[in-house]
This record gives C-alpha cells, sequence and structure tokens, in this order.
C-alpha cells in the first residue's frame, strides 16, 4: 500500500466544483487583495472562533509578527515561548530585536510546561506565547493566571489548533491575541499561504488592521511602521468554502485517532509506543498524530518508508538547539524534554479520509518491524 502522511486531493476531489466556483467569483469580482470574500472569512471564523475580531493575514508567521507588533515588543525585550515548536514562533520575536527565552514542555503533550513559565520571567519580558501543539491547547488556566499577576499578555500560537477547545474555549480566544495558520496542511488550509489574528480588544483590533497595510488604515496615510500582510481573496474563498466542514474533520480526526489507539493497544508490540495523551478537559483536533518509540524511531521510520506509509518528525531539532539561535547561549541538555521528544517522536498519517484498511495496514507495517 502507498499511504501517504498528507492527502490534500482526498479533501480537495468532493469539493472540487464548490471551490472553482468560489475562485470564479473572485475572479468576476476583480477584488484580490483584502475585499469582501476576507471580510466574509473573517466573520466567519470569528463567529465559529467566538471571538470578538479576526483579521485575515498574509501567513501564521506574519500572524504572530503583526501580534507582537501589536503588543510593542521591540529591542530588548524578552518573550517566553517554547522550544519544541515550528521555526516561526521563535521567528517572529527575533525578527523585532527581542529574545526568545525558551521553556521546555510537558513531555506527555508537547506543550509549554506552566510550572516552567514563571521562573523564566524578568523584568524585561513582554509577551508570553505558548504553542497549541499538534491541534491540542496548552494547559491555559494556570498559564493564564501567571498573566494576570504579571501584567504580561499572552500571544496563543493556534496555527496548528483551530478548532480545539481548553474546558470549552476556543484555540486562539483565550489570550490578548490568537494566530492561525491556514497552510495548506492544515487542518483548514488554504491553497497557498495564509493566515488570521484573533483578538476581543477592540483597540489592538484597529491597530493590527492599520499594522497589516503598512500602518495605515487610510491610504498613503501611515500612523506608524507596519508590513505588508493582507491576506488576499482566492485564499479566503477556499476557506470559505472548507470552514462549514472543519468540525465534521475533527470529529473524523478524533475516530482516527480513538482507533489507532485500539490497534497499538491490541498489537501486544514487543517495543513501547507513546500514543498521544489528551489532557482532560481538552478537545483535541489532531493536526498531528504524533507518536514516540524511544531509541529505535529511525529504523522504524525506514522500515515504514518501505512499507509505503507516509511519516514526518515534528520537529528534529528544538528552537534553543537551531544554530541561528546560538548566540542565546543555550547548551544540549537544557531542556531535556523537548530534546527527547525530538529524538523519540514522529508522526504517521491522520486526515479525515484514511480508511480502517490503511490504518490496519500501518500498524501492521509496526509488527513486521518487530519481527
Amino acid at each position: 500500500m502507498n499511504i501517504p502522511l498528507i492527502n490534500l486531493k482526498a479533501q480537495f476531489t468532493p469539493l472540487r466544483a464548490e471551490m472553482l466556483k468560489s475562485l470564479e467569483r473572485v475572479l468576476d469580482s476583480q477584488q484580490f487583495a483584502l475585499g469582501p470574500e476576507v471580510k466574509a472569512l473573517e466573520q466567519e471564523v470569528a463567529a465559529y472562533s467566538q471571538v470578538k475580531h479576526t483579521l485575515g493575514c498574509s501567513s501564521g508567521s506574519d500572524a504572530l509578527l503583526l501580534a507582537l507588533m501589536a503588543l510593542d515588543v521591540k529591542v530588548g525585550d524578552e518573550v517566553v515561548t517554547a522550544s519544541f515548536t515550528f521555526f516561526a514562533t521563535g521567528g517572529a520575536i527575533a525578527r523585532l530585536g527581542a529574545r526568545p527565552v525558551f521553556v521546555d514542555i510537558d513531555p506527555r503533550t508537547y506543550t509549554m510546561d506552566p510550572k516552567r513559565v514563571e521562573a523564566a520571567i524578568t523584568e524585561r519580558t513582554r509577551a508570553i506565547i505558548p504553542v497549541h501543539m499538534y491541534g491540542q491547547c496548552a494547559d491555559m488556566d494556570p498559564l493564564l493566571e501567571i498573566s494576570e499577576r504579571h501584567g504580561i499578555p499572552i500571544i496563543e500560537d493556534a496555527a496548528q489548533a483551530i478548532g480545539a477547545t481548553d474546558r470549552g474555549r476556543h484555540a486562539g480566544s483565550m489570550g490578548r491575541i490568537g494566530c492561525y495558520s491556514f497552510y495548506p496542511t492544515k487542518n483548514l488550509g488554504a491553497a497557498g499561504d495564509a493566515g488570521m489574528v484573533t483578538t476581543n480588544d477592540d483597540a489592538l483590533a484597529e491597530r493590527l488592521r492599520a499594522l497589516r497595510v503598512h500602518g495605515g488604515l487610510t491610504e498613503y496615510h501611515h500612523a506608524e511602521v507596519g508590513i505588508n500582510a493582507r491576506l488576499d481573496g482566492f485564499q479566503a474563498a477556499v476557506l470559505r468554502v472548507k470552514l462549514p466542514y472543519l468540525d465534521e474533520w475533527a470529529r473524523a480526526r478524533r475516530e482516527k485517532a480513538e482507533r489507532y489507539q485500539q490497534l497499538f493497544d491490541a498489537a501486544n508490540l514487543p517495543f513501547g509506543v507513546t500514543t498521544p495523551f489528551v489532557r482532560p478537559g481538552a478537545e483535541h483536533v489532531y493536526h498531528v498524530y504524533n507518536v514516540r518509540v524511544a531509541d529505535k524511531r529511525d529504523a522504524l521510520m525506514v522500515h515504514l518508508a518501505s512499507c509505503g506509509v507516509g511519516t514526518k518528525v515534528y520537529y528534529p531539532v528544538p528552537l534553543h538547539l537551531q544554530q541561528c539561535f546560538s548566540y542565546l547561549g543555550y547548551r544540549e541538555g537544557d531542556l531535556p524534554e523537548s530534546e527527547r521528544a525530538a529524538l523519540e517522536s514522529f508522526a504517521l498519517p491522520v486526515y479525515p479520509e484514511l480508511t480502517n484498511e490503511e490504518q490496519d495496514y500501518v500498524v501492521d507495517c509496526f509488527k513486521t518491524f518487530a519481527e
């Protein structure tokens, strides 16, 4: 069998006619940058995610950058975030001349360990960025308590987690600002780069709108220096087609995750496979189905590839050990859970269209590796 890690064609095929019609609508309007499709998407995502304001932008990376700019993070400031995440989280901080302060993760959820955050706060800390990793929210209650006690705003990196909830609250609705990515492989994916910023703060929303168009809400008049981070109409149109299916797709992903659990429980493998842990009070949307195998991971991945099963390591090098951040002074061993996750974890195929037969085959390939 050939089972890709991600199968975008399987999602696109039943939506093809509707998708093409939406693109024709943009072409007929000739409104390509922001415009009515973006405004409609913003309203629809705001209602879905239970937030007051959403602002479409050019990517999840730019969403993070805009959020930091709106909170006046600048040269010499510090921002506390997780090391075990995609590069954009730390990169946005560094781009503004601020210093990323990396903390370790909870090894079960791969999200920021709240117990590590308070010790990382200094008088220069200007924001905290928890990452809702793999489709599960970080444990937000203790982080929100730390935020309130120290007067430090939270930016939620919800790039992987639209639709996920923490104690009934939607990812992107709990901090001062939330950031979504709509990269094509995300649960809600565009046909290229796209992102969104969320907030319940009227003043922040107004400033974010200006920052995404070079710092000015009126053409050729700029209150401050912003960036060009507009969302285009084509991407908004694609996302509007997909959004009504998002909850249905999330339910299907949870069903696939539950079935994987049953299959692994029944497999009686001679080596340990740690399957995803769902924190009490959290609803996981399984952007990634991540498992852990100590010692044998790389050899197992080679075997799975030979069987035609797609896998991927998210993420092989934690940010604190990336070459570009060597100036921060971190060393191997500083954040042991992040480093161990990088060495042991990898993703298996999980998407709504994945069949029972394909899941059976994936786990059977684990069995043949053990023989």
